[in-house]
């Protein structure tokens, strides 16, 4: 039997980090892509690019987004290895939809209210002010993003990630047959 592969995906401040790092205590093989896998690109063909100058702060954020992209080789080869029988992909990108059907299932972690969203994001720049999402520029691209629910995968598992963290990755490993207490043997 193959590998399964899931990606854990959603808007800046959703819980993408805190989810890996649960899965991770329980057991689970899990990549952190926005680490580990992300480079800038161009978001149709793939093809690394340099970063512009930029005529506002604005733009660079904008942009930043835009072609913050994973390499599919990379996510291709870590699938190949099928010593694992689970590995979770978490992180955020624009070129999801040319990573889709290598995954066998993708979740989305939804955050319902933007004062929940602020205050993560507020918590986690408190304690890292260089992450990003710590200038006025970042916050207003999340909620835009967050009100238009731009830039999330539609044909994917909705998670509400309001709940606790716990809860939140039960929830995941039911959705895929796991024991939400049982990591992998």
């Amino acid at each position: 039997m193959g590998q399964k592969n899931y990606l854990i995906e959603g808007l800046s401040g959703t819980g993408k980090t805190s989810v890996a790092e649960e899965l991770q205590r329980r057991g689970y093989h899990v990549l952190h892509g926005d680490r580990t896998l992300t480079y800038r690109g161009d978001p149709d063909t793939g093809a690394p690019v340099p970063e512009p100058l930029h005529a506002s702060e604005r733009d660079r954020v904008v942009w930043q987004y835009e072609h913050h992209l994973w390499d599919i080789a990379e996510v291709k080869a870590v699938m190949a290895d099928h010593s694992r029988a689970i590995t979770f992909f978490c992180g955020g990108l624009r070129n999801v939809q040319a990573l889709r059907g290598l995954f066998d299932n993708v979740f989305v972690l939804e955050v319902s209210d933007l004062a929940t969203l602020y205050r993560r994001l507020d918590e986690r720049v408190a304690r890292d002010p260089t992450d990003w999402d710590g200038q006025p520029e970042e916050k207003a691209l999340v909620e835009r993003l967050h009100l238009a629910q731009e830039g999330v995968p539609r044909d994917a598992i909705a998670v509400e990630a309001t709940q606790p963290l716990i809860r939140v990755v039960d929830e995941i490993l039911r959705h895929i047959g796991a024991l939400p207490q049982c990591p992998e043997g």
